[in-house]
């Protein structure tokens, strides 16, 4: 064997060890018998199982985004009547009509301090046509480009409560992903209870602020210290971005709920430390604040949600006014994530469940089973007509075959991917154009061989000449899978994963694959002629 069939061959052994590393813990009967260290090793967590095929509960919801602009409008009143009574402007009464703010000045002579202070300290409110008593009123409305900011953190904001809200009800592999412009897609495998799962996912996140326990290091988490609780966290190595999960010993009193937090967004001015997250906090809240950090200056405050600490900085000084930043190297989607957290405490705007299904285990059964069969039906009728019709060659061809299954099944068990019915389909199909360049290539060798060329240069050209062909054919198909898994949804990307997977499998096996089996037969001139 030369050194480069070697190399061929060694790397497609070391192939097939990683795809049944990956497959380890899907296979019947032995998946129960993996050990834990098996997935903290290799990340081998096997193929889940879609809805469609497990079971379980379909829910979409739709979010009100515009009652979020609403809300975030209220709440802008708020501060700036709190604002214009401290600048002692006069009375000015404030009233939301519909999407705009209706500011009604008595006092005409003061109406440009009034504007001034809008303008300066309230940038995102712009002035809208001016109705009837133009000098006494003024109308206020959301800019174009806040509306769209408002929208876009109720839909994230949204999503990562409901997240939080799924992870509380225990649910193994759960989906929860944006649909469309305004819909969440809530999947629960193996779940048949849609009541309790639509009541917990309408229930309200906690936010609370504790101080992390001198005693953080080295306690015992089955009996903390009295007036301690554990709580799990996670944290992430600043050199290597890893994240583990990890326990954190905190206080038991509530220094502040998230009540106190009237907004967090991401700021990207800290040239030191790189983006991060400040906290804007309310008038009793910034007051409390002040407190707690100037008596706890060099201790960790734990930002706790749901029972779960998401972030733990140190309080490196007294900080007054009721603004707060949180630093932490974070990166853009690190600080924008925590944002999110931060603002999560309660639903942004109201959700309405718009579609439900549930999908009993039983169909999910009958779905595999029918899909093994037809594989192994279909997959033996045309291993049979390759075999007879190209003999030795379809041999060749077959193995090839089954080499791209276990490829591409260990690949979706790698990346941690859902099978569905659409992508069984899509697995389906990658066989069938993986059946066709292996034709493409046998049909070459045969006209080669017809003009009377040795077995090498008839191999030789053969694949050189079935090349562009497979080549165009699965490049386009290819394409296609990524348009699809770009602007699909749901079982739409799940069939343009597998397809996308098993062309790359595919064109592996049918190209590579099997010209390193010709090319040890010829190398040890085991191959005279080629049965084709």
């Amino acid at each position: 064997m030369t050194r480069g069939v070697l190399y061929r061959a060694g790397l497609i052994a070391v192939l097939v060890v990683a795809s049944l590393v990956a497959l380890a813990p899907s296979l019947p009967g032995v998946g129960a018998e993996i050990p834990p260290w098996w997935e903290r090793t290799f990340g081998a967590k096997g193929i889940r199982l879609g809805l469609d095929l497990q079971g379980g509960s379909h829910l979409l919801f739709s979010v009100e985004l515009e009652r979020a602009a609403e809300l975030d409008l209220e709440r802008r009143a708020e501060e700036l009547r709190r604002t214009l009574r401290e600048a002692n402007v006069g009375a000015v009464a404030i009233a939301r009509e519909g999407d705009a703010l209706r500011l009604t000045v008595p006092n005409p002579e003061r109406r440009g301090d009034v504007e001034r202070i809008v303008r300066e300290q309230f940038p995102g409110l712009v002035a809208d046509a001016a109705g009837p008593e133009a000098d006494k009123t003024l109308f206020l409305k959301l800019h174009p480009q806040e509306v769209q900011q408002v929208e876009e953190y109720a839909l994230d904001q949204s999503l990562e409560t409901i997240r939080n809200r799924i992870d509380e009800f225990g649910v193994s592999e759960p989906i929860v992903q944006r649909q469309g412009s305004r819909e969440i897609l809530v999947q629960l495998p193996g779940i048949q209870e849609p009541a309790r799962a639509k009541a917990l996912i309408g229930r309200t996140a906690v936010l609370e602020f504790h101080l992390v326990s001198p005693q953080n290091q080295g306690f015992n988490a089955d009996s903390p210290p009295a007036g301690t609780v554990v709580l799990p966290g996670l944290d992430t190595d600043a050199a290597t971005g890893t994240t583990r999960r990890i326990s954190y010993l905190v206080e038991s009193k509530v220094e502040l709920s998230g009540d106190a937090v009237e907004d967090a967004r991401v700021q990207l001015f800290d040239q030191l430390e790189g983006p991060f997250v400040e906290l804007t906090l309310g008038r009793d809240g910034a007051r409390r604040f002040d407190q707690l950090t100037g008596a706890n200056v060099g201790r960790q405050l734990a930002i706790v949600l749901d029972g779960t600490v998401y972030s733990a900085p140190v309080i490196r000084e007294r900080i007054p006014g009721g603004v707060a930043s949180i630093t932490g190297n974070f990166t853009i989607k690190e600080a924008r994530d925590l944002a999110i957290v931060l603002r999560a405490g309660a639903l942004p705007a109201p959700v309405t469940l718009i579609e439900e299904r549930t999908v009993g285990p039983t169909l999910g059964r009958d779905s595999i089973r029918q899909g093994i069969t037809s594989f192994i039906v279909g997959g033996a009728a045309v291993a049979i007509f390759v075999i007879v019709y190209y003999r030795f060659a379809g041999v060749i061809a077959i193995s090839a075959l089954v080499l791209n299954v276990l490829y591409l099944l260990g690949a979706l068990a790698g990346l941690g991917a859902t099978l569905t019915l659409p992508g069984i389909a899509g697995i389906v199909l990658t066989l069938g154009m993986a059946v066709d360049a292996n034709v493409l290539i046998n049909e070459r060798i045969r006209e080669e061989i017809r003009v009377g060329k040795t077995a090498r240069a008839a191999i030789d050209a053969g694949y050189e000449r079935a090349w562009s062909a497979i080549f165009d054919s699965n490049l386009t198909t290819f394409l296609s899978g990524l348009i699809l898994f770009q602007f699909g949804t749901g079982p739409v990307r799940g069939f343009a994963v597998t397809l996308c997977i098993g062309i790359l499998t595919s064109v592996f096996t049918a190209v590579f694959g099997t010209r390193t089996v010709y090319e040890h037969l010829l190398s040890g001139r085991r191959l005279e002629r080629v049965s084709v």
